[in-house]
């Protein structure tokens, strides 16, 4: 087969898997590392675009404030996690453009949002049902809430076992569905189920390597929550980083499957 029908193919094909790479164990704290020369890379950007995404938990935990309710940082912190992906695409184009040696610009980075609208936009749908779904589902658990003032041990143990069930579980599906699926979209321009079946696909053989970069995307989340959203001006844009590094390092390339 001629590389142009090959080419040809594949854009043609629908709901395809694209090949991945075997991570090695500490691929997450090289992904990290890579994000922090990023971001001194380009400094600006990387703030511009962190101040923009701090505003967001930054309203949300004011506005969730007037409740006095602690437990509303739950829901918070699995929101974000939900809504990032979709936030972050601007900073993989940052990203992207310094792997190419180009200079970035917030232009050229607001613009990669058009890129592929269809899917990127798709995709933001599917996340918008799963925050929706999360939200109700977290007002419902919200019920279980004890009203004493002193409430015993096994009501809350009830209470914060339920959320967080219910809250990992939904956290996880994200995980396997996003890990590596904007980028995707935005840098190949693909349909978006060949996306989301090449991030499940990627994300289920490197399982436990995906497992310890989803602890750390949470721990830095809540951080972020810890810190009264200020953290996120900088934990936003690392994070964007890591994610566009981790994708070039676990989906094949068409130059890395012509060399092997």
């Amino acid at each position: 087969m001629s590389t142009t029908h090959a080419v040809k193919r594949e854009k043609t094909e629908y709901a395809r898997t694209i090949e991945c790479n075997k991570l090695e164990v500490t691929a997450p704290f090289r992904w990290l590392s890579l994000a922090v020369a990023d971001f001194f890379a380009t400094p600006m950007i990387s703030l511009g675009y962190g101040i923009i995404f701090s505003i967001i938990p930054f309203v949300a935990m004011q506005l969730f404030a007037i409740e006095a309710n602690p437990m509303f940082i739950i829901p918070m912190i699995v929101g974000l996690t939900l809504i990032g992906p979709i936030f972050s695409s601007a900073l993989y184009d940052v990203a992207w453009e310094l792997e190419k040696g180009h200079k970035p610009s917030f232009g050229h980075s607001f613009k990669s949002l058009l890129r592929n609208q269809v899917g990127l936009w798709g995709f933001a749908v599917i996340l918008l049902l799963i925050l929706t779904l999360w939200v109700r589902l977290a007002s419902l658990v919200f019920v279980l809430y004890p009203t004493d003032t002193n409430p015993a041990l096994m009501e809350l143990a009830v209470f914060l076992g339920i959320g967080s069930l219910i809250g990992g579980g939904l956290s996880m599906v994200v995980l396997v569905i996003s890990a590596f699926t904007p980028q995707i979209i935005m840098e190949r321009r693909v349909d978006i189920m060949t996306a989301v079946f090449t991030s499940a696909n990627a994300v289920k053989n490197n399982l436990f390597v995906m497992c310890i970069w989803g602890a750390m995307i949470i721990v830095a989340v809540a951080i972020g929550f810890a810190t009264s959203a200020v953290g996120f001006i900088i934990i936003m844009p690392l994070l964007s980083f890591a994610s566009w590094h981790a994708y070039i390092a676990t989906i094949k390339t068409k130059k890395q499957r012509a060399f092997e």
